[in-house]
């Protein structure tokens, strides 16, 4: 939670975050279209780790008539994500805490980017199991977040994340601190274990639809 509380972290958030994930507008394109596969013209989309606003305006802008309930344990974030959806927030409903405190539902659709590679394996397991639940039978649930191949060293596959976020100036020295930094941090987990846990938690036909570096994103159905 810290990091998302530091009033500087929070003011470039927007502005850096696009330049720190390859692909990063597309990606919200292509779990748009995801998502509209199965979800109505008036769909209910939840979206899980919903502070900062940019999936979330993303996706209004692209389907007007959607419906949003945005989780976020950040007041800051989340209040990032007011100014940036503007009058598009009349369409988003936006929560402060954590996936329990999210509607009961039943949601069209749900998403959560950017967010689980935070967490631990059993608290994923957690914030899955309480998403399926909330979701529609046949639903579509779109994730996305570091990851690695199975056989891949994380050290070097985020060095590689951090060095494309440097632009064409990267330090490739500095990168690679950086990136043993985060290895420390974050609980990254190889791709087949990342399926592993949504199929645990309830979800079928899960496959991978996104890959850029360390980052990784699926797409699974409840």
């Amino acid at each position: 939670m810290q990091p998302f509380t530091d009033p500087a972290m929070v003011a470039t958030y927007a502005q850096s975050t696009p330049r720190k994930v390859p692909g990063f507008a597309d990606l919200h394109r292509m779990a748009t279209l995801l998502l509209a596969e199965r979800a109505p013209a008036a769909a209910d989309i939840l979206v899980v780790g919903a502070g900062g606003g940019l999936e979330l305006k993303a996706f209004a802008e692209a389907q007007p008539g959607w419906r949003f309930v945005g989780v976020d344990p950040s007041a800051e974030m989340l209040d990032l994500a007011r100014h940036v959806l503007g009058p598009l927030g009349a369409s988003v409903e936006l929560q402060q805490g954590y996936v329990d405190a999210a509607p009961s539902g039943p949601f069209d659709g749900a998403t959560c980017l950017l967010t689980l590679h935070f967490l631990k394996r059993d608290e994923r397991l957690h914030i899955l199991r309480e998403i399926h639940e909330r979701l529609k039978p046949g639903a579509a649930l779109v994730v996305a977040h570091h990851s690695i191949p199975e056989t891949g060293d994380m050290a070097r596959w985020l060095a590689r994340s951090v060095a494309f976020a440097g632009g064409s100036t990267a330090d490739l020295a500095r990168a690679s601190a950086s990136a043993a930094t985060m290895a420390e941090r974050l609980p990254v987990l190889p791709t087949g274990e990342e399926e592993a846990i949504l199929t645990e938690a309830g979800f079928r036909e899960v496959a991978l639809f996104y890959a850029a570096f360390s980052f990784r994103g699926w797409v699974a159905w409840a």
